[in-house]
């Protein structure tokens, strides 16, 4: 077969398949609008929570029950002018904490106020379950307020003393934070922004990939295709083409969505980079995985005999996407080295949170990343032509 008819027979191939696949209509509007529908929730709703909990916790008063209240006064004076109104804890204060009824609680020394007279350090106790994050926000709130009391205390004491407080600080720490604001304002989607593009761009086109195979064998369409003289690279290319299709359309609304999300977010969701150039560069990292994804569902749905079996692959596909999120939470990896840009998945979370903050990819990681991926995807497609010329794909479940 010259190469006109091969890609004649790949363009019918894909033409037949979109067809079908628009008969159905809602199949194909839940294909195509689903994620792109969901992301805003996701996002603009992980914004307004933020926003929420930083009102609840840092402006609103807590209450923060504590342990010997009477032993220090002005300790509680201080905390009150703060917005931290305090009273006395019951006795199972501590179990309260384990149980989550109380956030957290103080617990002031019995000799509290012998060592505060006699210039020692005085003892306080922050009663907490640092495994639980519901509370965290609140506990550094106090932990700070306490911290700036002690240290005014301090200044004062030696002020008394004729001494310099300068003379306790022989070291003067400062940071110069070389983040770029788009780094900055991008931190809360450094994992999640990552996750959801990747997953959304490898799964994009899977019902359609699993349809175009599984489900035509599984209705008995598959089998007067397959007796054809067109050639299966052919075919494989004309179905792997309307499912990539159907994904690189559900990524273009996904991106749009995204730029819309973060010009109607709050807070510094808002100052996130979602230019045109952003967009178009977020676009070039997803195709390859559209085209990765496309092919490995289209291999494994060749070997399904049934759509029911086919689409038993999903979870474990979605997991895929969500290693390198974790992976990088654990060990945290700079996005220097240009092996990661090999690495499918990783490659990808390097380069969305690169573009996501703001800095440029060199040439040669994106040229590493393309050509990696490109292979990837070429040698998942001459899977799926293998799994096509078995001949028990044309054998109906």
């Amino acid at each position: 077969m010259n190469k006109a008819s091969f890609t004649a027979t790949m363009l019918m191939v894909m033409r037949k398949e979109w067809l079908d696949f628009f008969r159905d209509r809602r199949t194909f509007l839940l294909s195509l609008l689903m994620a792109p529908l969901l992301y805003p929730l996701i996002f603009l709703g992980i914004g307004w929570l933020s926003q929420k909990r930083a009102e609840t916790q840092l402006e609103k008063t807590l209450q923060v029950p504590v342990i010997g209240i009477e032993r220090a006064p002005n300790l509680m004076k201080f905390l009150a002018s703060y917005g931290i109104e305090t009273h006395a804890a019951p006795a199972d204060i501590e179990a309260r904490v384990r149980a989550q009824d109380v956030d957290l609680a103080l617990a002031i020394d019995p000799d509290f106020d012998k060592d505060w007279h006699a210039g020692k350090p005085a003892k306080i106790d922050v009663i907490t379950d640092t495994t639980r994050r519901n509370g965290d926000v609140k506990v550094a709130r106090v932990t700070k307020l306490l911290e700036t009391y002690s240290g005014a205390v301090g200044t004062m004491r030696l002020l008394i003393r004729g001494i310099n407080p300068g003379v306790a600080t022989p070291l003067h720490v400062g940071t110069r934070d070389m983040a770029t604001p788009e780094a900055k304002s991008s931190q809360f989607m450094a994992v999640l922004l990552p996750m959801l593009l990747t997953i959304f761009a490898f799964i994009g086109g899977a019902h359609l990939a699993m349809d175009t195979t599984a489900g035509e064998r599984e209705r008995q369409s598959l089998e007067p295709l397959l007796a054809t003289p067109a050639s299966r690279a052919a075919l494989v290319g004309g179905k792997m083409l309307s499912a990539s299709l159907l994904g690189l359309l559900t990524m273009l609304l996904i991106l749009v969505s995204f730029k819309v999300s973060a010009s109607l977010a709050s807070g510094m969701a808002k100052q996130m980079d979602v230019s045109f150039l952003a967009m178009g560069k977020l676009l070039l990292t997803l195709v390859p995985l559209v085209l990765i994804g496309t092919a490995l569902v289209t291999a494994l749905a060749a070997g399904a005999k049934s759509m029911k079996e086919a689409q038993s692959h999903i979870m474990w596909l979605m997991m895929l996407p969500m290693l390198p999120a974790y992976g990088l939470m654990a060990y945290p990896l700079k996005d220097t080295a240009l092996w990661q840009y090999a690495v499918p998945f990783l490659s990808q979370n390097q380069l969305i949170q690169k573009i996501s903050r703001g800095e440029a990819a060199s040439m040669a990681q994106w040229g590493v990343y393309l050509a990696c991926s490109l292979a990837l995807a070429i040698v998942l497609w001459a899977l799926a032509v293998w799994r096509y010329r078995q001949e028990k794909l044309a054998i109906s479940a």
